[in-house]
């Protein structure tokens, strides 16, 4: 079906065109003309399917019609982080060539005074992550009481970064009749009470099932040792072995896993950029950038960029860390092998890491091959184990054992035996003195609600 079927405008169509495509993805075959008929919508699809777009087309046409007013609104488009905020924003100046619609993006690490111009202007189209949005409307600069049409994009990412009060927050400022979009990946049951609250009689358009992985991803498990540079080491070798390696983008669990493998990959000769939520928001664009640029081959990133984030053409995707939760792996794959394209995405995984596979598994519904043979699960007694060596490291003697062999320490003179015999038998006379004190006391009765002071013991004269 071609895009001249959707019901979009000529405008709209002109551009789409001009951007190279012809045919909509399923979601948004099935997305648009719902959208246009005003009806509320929940969009559950993959990553990488072309949910941006499902919205984006049918806003503008929408918004052929009226103009906008001052610090008031017309639509409003809620994403989880800055990336995403900024990628709608692409794709409205892509899409949105043959409009003049004024488009504002508000997110942190940028002034209050810029975007408070461009609320006070009007604005048609308004991309903001919650937190920001709330801060101007606390602050008396935006009126949300013009809203004509809310998109909540990325949910379950919403989810996971604590934003649904938020959400729930802005819900409620916005008039009641507007329409609602609602696009997520996942369907956990908190996202499913927020649609039941928030959308009115919504249709659902569902191309995927919750939590499914694209088809065109070879996925692979690659065993490695438990300590920190056995991974490292591993990592590089399978960048340096990869099959039609183009890019790729390594991800890790923590912040701090991102800066270190960062500067391990700069000392061994390679490409690399980090991206993680510390960065300030220049540093985090600048980054993207290099890497859609192709000027740098690995981006080292926290989950920050495991949603949503239109980087065309990854070959590659490295699990340096298994993911905490099952769903995030879903996401970060999600970053190779699309739009029809193939794509290959390794996890590298430690002895402690089966459990986390499993769920994994689990949760996308097939099992996930093994590079090489899997590694042993690790036993109660592997861990206790491990404890000892770091207790006591390869070539140094346990503790008990670092002795004389008359109870001290090498280098150090026993401190009994250096003590005059005299000083010795008044030390041990003194020991014996208290604990007898000890056992002569008498027991204090069973009254816990007495004070202390009745407690004590009365001197007869």
């Amino acid at each position: 079906m071609p895009f001249s079927n959707l019901g979009l405008s000529d405008k709209v169509q002109a551009a789409v065109k001009a951007a190279g495509y012809t045919n909509p993805t399923p979601i948004q075959a099935q997305a648009i003309p719902h959208v246009l008929a005003r009806r509320d919508v929940l969009g559950i699809a993959q990553t990488g399917t072309g949910k941006t777009a499902a919205f984006v087309l049918p806003m503008l046409t929408m918004l052929e019609q009226g103009r906008a007013r001052a610090r008031m609104p017309r639509t409003l488009i809620l994403e989880p982080t800055r990336e995403l905020a900024a990628q709608v924003e692409d794709s409205f100046a892509k899409y949105g060539k043959n409009h003049k619609l004024n488009v504002a993006l508000l997110i942190g690490g940028v002034s209050f005074d810029e975007q408070d111009v461009k609320l006070t202007r009007g604005v048609d189209v308004l991309i903001a992550t919650p937190g920001r949005l709330l801060d101007h409307f606390e602050r008396g600069r935006l009126l949300l009481t013009g809203v004509e049409l809310l998109v909540i994009d990325e949910a379950d990412r919403m989810l996971d970064m604590g934003f649904i009060p938020d959400i729930e927050r802005i819900c409620k400022l916005v008039p009641f009749t507007r329409q609602t979009l609602f696009f997520t990946a996942t369907m956990p049951p908190e996202i499913r009470r927020i649609t039941e609250q928030f959308l009115h009689n919504p249709v659902k358009v569902e191309v995927a099932r919750p939590a499914t992985t694209v088809a065109t991803i070879t996925q692979l498990l690659v065993k490695t040792g438990r300590e920190p540079h056995e991974k490292r080491d591993t990592l590089r070798r399978l960048i340096r072995s990869a099959e039609n390696f183009k890019n790729a983008i390594v991800f890790c669990n923590r912040k701090r896993e991102v800066a270190q493998l960062h500067r391990s990959l700069l000392r061994h000769g390679f490409s690399a950029a980090a991206l993680h939520g510390d960065m300030d928001q220049l540093a985090r664009m600048a980054a993207l950038e290099s890497f859609r640029r192709g000027e740098v081959a690995l981006l080292v990133a926290s989950d920050v960029a495991a949603r949503g984030l239109d980087i065309p053409d990854v070959s590659h995707v490295f699990n340096f860390d298994v993911p905490h939760h099952p769903d995030d792996y879903v996401h970060r794959i999600g970053r190779t092998g699309r739009a029809g394209k193939s794509g290959t995405a390794i996890t590298i995984v430690a002895p402690s890491d089966g459990k986390a596979v499993a769920l994994i598994e689990k949760l996308i519904g097939q099992s996930i091959a093994w590079a090489g043979e899997p590694p042993r699960a690790e036993t109660g007694d592997d861990a206790r184990s491990r404890e000892r060596h770091r207790e006591h490291p390869p070539g140094q003697a346990p503790r008990a054992a670092r002795t004389n062999g008359t109870g001290a320490r090498p280098g150090r003179a026993n401190a009994t035996r250096e003590r005059p015999p005299a000083l010795v038998a008044r030390i041990d006379e003194a020991r014996q003195r208290q604990q007898a004190a000890r056992r002569r006391e008498p027991a204090a009765p069973e009254a816990p609600h007495l004070p202390a002071f009745l407690l004590r013991p009365v001197r007869k004269a």
